[in-house]
């Protein structure tokens, strides 16, 4: 039996630490490609790549599109090539983070991703989620090693919404929920073999740190501060995650995801948004009870997450829409063969339907006890 672990070979987390970069990024050389995305250029990348420039860095800066797709991939490569660059620099969300990497193995250059959200755990991982040109999923692309440089800066992470933090910790939930069904079916991780001790022991940390963390760090980016709660949930959300679901191992709470990618209707939702529905249907299809449901269903509604299919804009779903989110969701291609069990795409829309009705049931009994109240 063959074990495996990975990590990206330096991971730097800290308040302000991409203005004060040049002691960690001069090694790859002075000519970057600087992907990304105009809001976030408009945000901090702009002042970065002035700062760069200060630094004698030459850098071409390309503006991401918005989808990690091969075109994307392909389109971004070409102007690397021509320019002749060092070294490829993410800077932004998981779709251009994972669009880095493809472009950085396809030139074979080292790759220094820079989240500018804590809303996935793509940084720290030696695999992208290519997507279609119109947002589905369409495959994993794995590579022979993890990003050679996180930087994380917390000051940047504050910045964003809210709303990307709780993504992040929804997409994070899922890690040990996903390392543990791995580990009980003694199933391959996403570096293709078996699960080490401390890939499992990261997934569960990062479970206990999102517990115990969570909503104080919610509390901090709403007023955009930096306290040691928000930093502790950044490094959950990205290092922990990110170690933990490659070298614990996926299995159904993102198999589901991807399903749900296939549904038009659950578009404008991030993915973590559709991640925390996927645990809460893999704990279904697992036959959770009751006291283990609840501390994730619990804690999910907490944060504002989604628990229905109306949360997922799938009010009237008909059972055939469902069954083809099953369908893509069991996908050979995919992750839900790692469950100790098989799953078939009908489980999986039962489940869809027995999640909502529990949420139903469990708001509409606390609604009544609060106006009682």
């Amino acid at each position: 039996m063959v074990e495996e672990f990975g990590s990206p070979s330096s991971y730097i987390q800290g308040k302000g630490v991409l203005f004060e970069s040049n002691k960690y990024l001069q090694s790859f050389g002075k000519k970057p490609l600087l992907l990304a995305g105009s809001t976030v250029y408009k945000i901090v990348g702009q002042k970065f790549e002035e700062y760069l420039q200060d630094n004698g860095y030459d850098v071409t800066r390309v503006q991401f599109n918005g989808e990690s797709s091969t075109n994307e991939v392909d389109r971004v490569t070409a102007i690397g090539k021509e320019n002749n660059v060092s070294v490829i620099y993410g800077l932004g969300g998981g779709k251009t983070v994972d669009t880095a990497k493809a472009i950085a193995d396809n030139l074979h250059l080292p790759v220094v991703i820079m989240p500018t959200l804590a809303s996935n755990d793509a940084p720290c991982s030696r695999l992208s989620v290519i997507y279609t040109d119109d947002g589905g999923f369409d495959h994993y692309r794995f590579y022979n090693q993890n990003p050679d440089l996180v930087l994380v800066d917390t000051q940047v992470i504050t910045g964003g919404p809210v709303r990307m933090l709780i993504s992040g910790i929804a997409d994070a939930l899922a890690t040990n929920v996903e390392a543990q069904a791995v580990a009980k079916a003694n199933s391959d991780t996403m570096l293709g073999e078996k699960q080490t001790l401390v890939g499992n022991a990261i997934a569960q940390k990062c479970e206990e740190t999102l517990f115990n963390y969570s909503h104080l760090a919610v509390a901090a980016a709403q007023d955009h501060v930096v306290t040691p709660a928000l930093a502790k949930i950044v490094e959950a959300n990205t290092l922990m995650s990110g170690l933990g679901f490659e070298s614990g191992g996926l299995s159904g709470a993102h198999a589901i995801h991807d399903g749900l990618t296939i549904l038009e209707e659950t578009h404008d939702l991030t993915h973590g948004e559709k991640v925390a529905y996927g645990t809460l249907t893999q704990l279904m299809l697992e036959g959770a009870n009751k006291e283990r449901y609840d501390k994730y269903f619990q804690f999910i509604l907490s944060l504002g997450l989604p628990t229905t299919l109306a949360d997922l804009h799938l009010e009237n779903v008909s059972d055939e829409k469902l069954l083809k989110a099953g369908e893509a969701a069991c996908s050979e291609q995919d992750t839900m063969a790692r469950l100790p069990f098989t799953v078939t795409p009908d489980d999986v829309a039962q489940a869809f339907r027995a999640v909502d009705a529990y949420s139903k049931q469990y708001l509409s009994k606390h609604r009544c006890h609060h106006s009682r109240m």
